[in-house]
């Protein structure tokens, strides 16, 4: 992709998006505990980026006060007077049954301000980034299945299926670009084997035999983000539907130098980590790209079911990624499971 091969400035790439409503979602909590910064670093600038050309961006996660506090840090740091605002949504993708409400009570805030052109982004899992789910311990949810992939898999699938129908109502309007993003990782290449979806045991693989079982089951959950993007890209297609779909790879972003933990050696983290992972701002880039840029909408069968790397560039993802079977094999279990839940 040659536009954002060499640099990117979301000031000055991105288009003014005023009236757009973008909803960025948080992977669980945004408590107090020293790894949730990770979440704070990558959300707030990607809802900074998006507010600043003039979108209304919903940060959904569950602690209102630890949002707001966020959100307050959020206007000190650049949204001026004409900027587009940030707004809490209180969402907590540990059970799907809290994502069905989330969607509900979005529904109900925007029933009458709704506009077309709106994008809803789907950032699942912006504090996934190595560091954290690597001590991930495995715990299997009230419902019986593995947390992470309740997070990362499930809640998501519930959450954008409330939305499709106003999502689809939006895609029909004149000039109308209707994009979902799902934040995936390049930790999708990393999945041994040959994974299946074909129930919920497969779900809860523990991958004991791995090295890192936590780092396997991060991979797994990645793999099932890619998958879910291309297979919901071709089922809209399949309808007619001109919503645009695309998956991503933030890259290495530095979520950890600042932690509290680290602050004390925060100057030997930074020299460190510098050359290697990027600060958070520009971690963002190409999440903001997904969801904003001009040149998804410009070239739009290229980034239908696509899926992207930084800064913004289209690459191809791995095979086991684009086995249309395999999406589908997934997608009918979700759908499967919820059916058996009565969600």
């Amino acid at each position: 992709m040659g536009l954002f091969s060499k640099s990117f400035n979301p000031l000055t790439d991105l288009p003014d998006i005023s009236g757009k409503v973008i909803i960025v979602n948080r992977w669980k909590d945004t408590s107090a505990k020293p790894n949730n910064y990770i979440a704070l670093a990558l959300v707030m600038p990607l809802s900074k980026h998006l507010a600043r050309q003039g979108a209304k961006v919903y940060m959904a996660a569950r602690n209102k006060s630890k949002a707001e506090e966020a959100i307050a840090k959020l206007k000190e740091e650049g949204l001026a007077p004409g900027n587009g605002e940030v707004i809490w949504l209180e969402l907590d993708l540990s059970d799907p049954r809290n994502a069905k409400r989330a969607a509900e009570e979005f529904l109900s805030k925007e029933k009458a301000s709704w506009t077309f052109s709106s994008t809803m982004l789907q950032c699942m899992d912006c504090i996934v980034y190595v560091t954290y789910r690597l001590v991930e311990k495995y715990k299997l949810s009230t419902d019986g299945v593995q947390d992470l992939m309740v997070v990362n898999a499930i809640s998501p699938f519930v959450l954008t299926r409330e939305l499709l129908p106003v999502l689809n109502q939006t895609a029909a309007g004149p000039n109308a670009d209707v994009r979902i993003v799902v934040v995936a990782s390049e930790g999708h290449r990393n999945v041994s084997g040959t994974p299946r979806f074909r129930n919920i045991d497969d779900f809860n693989s523990e991958y004991k035999s791995s090295i890192i079982p936590s780092f396997a089951r991060y991979c797994f959950s990645k793999l099932a983000n890619v998958l879910y993007a291309s297979e919901l890209q071709r089922r809209l297609d399949a309808e007619g539907s001109p919503i645009t779909v695309v998956s991503l790879d933030p890259g290495a972003v530095n979520t950890f130098s600042r932690k509290p933990q680290l602050r004390r050696f925060s100057w030997l983290v930074e020299i460190i980590v510098y050359p290697i992972f990027v600060h958070p701002d520009v971690g963002a880039y190409t999440s903001a790209i997904a969801a904003a840029s001009p040149e998804v909408v410009q070239n739009r069968n290229e980034y239908r079911g696509a899926y992207l790397v930084p800064v913004g560039k289209l690459k191809q993802a791995s095979d086991t990624a684009r086995d249309e079977g395999l999406a589908k094999e997934m997608w009918e279990t979700i759908e499967g499971f919820l059916v058996e839940k009565g969600i």
